[in-house]
């Protein structure tokens, strides 16, 4: 009995990490009926993490929070026993802009740091902390005050949300953190090394993909220099040239400085929380993939990740991607098998796109009809 772990990210803008593997194992049903499918999406720390979590078993609690502008929406988190995974892409992510307004100066990580409180509150201990996919700039000031936290002026009047409202930052009073925050660990799911400013900084490297102008990022970055110096004075301690502090706009700083948060690489955490060593171990063959494969993909990003643990494993390993602008040699150096893409099949992308889910099906069959080899 041959057994395939089914262990794909999400194709962006077309299919869930889920439905991707489903659409495969349809695929491996139409070709090899006695071949068995185990599905394990997985993520790099970004959207889909909470989805990886609870496909593998994990508890998924519904919680109202607030977006990067304020606007109220329910999103979840996942619970297994004493530890929560949040993923900020699902509170306050560049998804959940109203209208996909950007809001480059006055979004904000409150949303976030809700669904952090809600999870502390109700007996969670440890929390993974998702970073990607931010719509913010605010170094994480707004989590760490929906977590109790004060920020005020010089005149001792509350900051209002958003980066550019740092610059009036004059004091944070530590004292309202709430004691579940304080004996909590932390961890993030980072995948960025960037420091909190300069020009490889939070503002610099994606203020731009979140609508910042020039000017604009000038003016996050001295936002965000101001609210390091005030965090430094809270903490004694100054974190803003840590790598990993740039990421999600800064929230890797706030987490790092005042939650003291330690930055692990995302897919690492998420192939924990799938469990994953354990199901590789029984799988003759793993699949996995993402809708692009690319230089970034070389770069931490999930499949790699999936392909490193699986040949450390001796389980040979199949990319899918709805494209891939990678070699045959880089493939390989991937640790890869081989990679079969949907623009083999359909060239135009927006057919691919929308017809992801057949054309996966198709590959599904393509690979069981290949069989497997070492």
């Amino acid at each position: 009995m041959t057994t395939v772990l089914l262990a794909p990210d999400k194709f962006k803008g077309s299919l869930s990490a889920a439905g991707v593997a489903a659409a495969l194992a349809r695929g491996i049903a139409d070709g090899a009926p006695d071949w068995v499918c185990v599905h394990a999406p997985i993520a790099d720390g970004g959207d889909g993490t909470v989805d990886a979590a609870v496909a593998s078993g994990w508890e998924r609690v519904q919680v109202g929070t607030t977006g990067p502008t304020g606007a109220p929406h329910t999103t979840s988190y996942a619970r297994g026993g004493a530890t929560a995974v949040v993923e900020l892409a699902s509170a306050v992510g560049l998804e959940l802009l109203p209208g996909g307004v950007p809001d480059a100066l006055g979004a904000t990580t409150f949303g976030l740091g809700s669904v952090i409180r809600h999870a502390l509150e109700h007996g969670a201990e440890d929390i993974v902390l998702g970073l990607g996919g931010s719509a913010s700039t605010d170094g994480g000031a707004g989590m760490l005050q929906a977590l109790g936290v004060t920020i005020t002026d010089r005149a001792g009047e509350p900051v209002r949300p958003g980066g550019t409202a740092l610059l009036h930052a004059a004091h944070a009073d530590l004292s309202g953190l709430i004691p579940e925050a304080r004996a909590a660990r932390f961890t993030l799911a980072c995948d960025v090394d960037n420091p909190l400013l300069g020009p490889a900084g939070a503002a610099a490297v994606y203020g731009p993909q979140k609508g910042a102008s020039a000017s604009q990022v000038t003016l996050l970055d001295g936002a965000l220099r101001t609210w390091a110096d005030v965090v430094a004075e809270a903490t004694g301690t100054d974190l803003r040239g840590t790598p990993g502090a740039g990421a999600a706009g800064g929230t890797g700083f706030g987490a790092m400085a005042v939650l003291g948060a330690a930055a692990r690489p995302g897919v690492d955490i998420v192939l924990e929380l799938a469990d994953f060593a354990r199901k590789v171990a029984a799988a003759d063959l793993v699949v996995t993939g993402e809708g692009s494969l690319d230089e970034q993909s070389l770069h931490g990003k999930a499949p790699v990740g999936v392909a490193s643990a699986a040949r450390a494993a001796g389980v040979p390993v199949i990319a899918v991607a709805g494209r891939s602008a990678l070699s045959a040699e880089q493939v390989r150096a991937a640790g890869f098998q081989r990679a079969l893409t949907l623009s083999d099949i359909e060239p135009d992308p927006a057919r691919s796109i929308a017809n992801a889910a057949d054309l996966l099906r198709r590959v599904g069959r393509t690979i069981a009809e290949g069989g497997v080899t070492a």
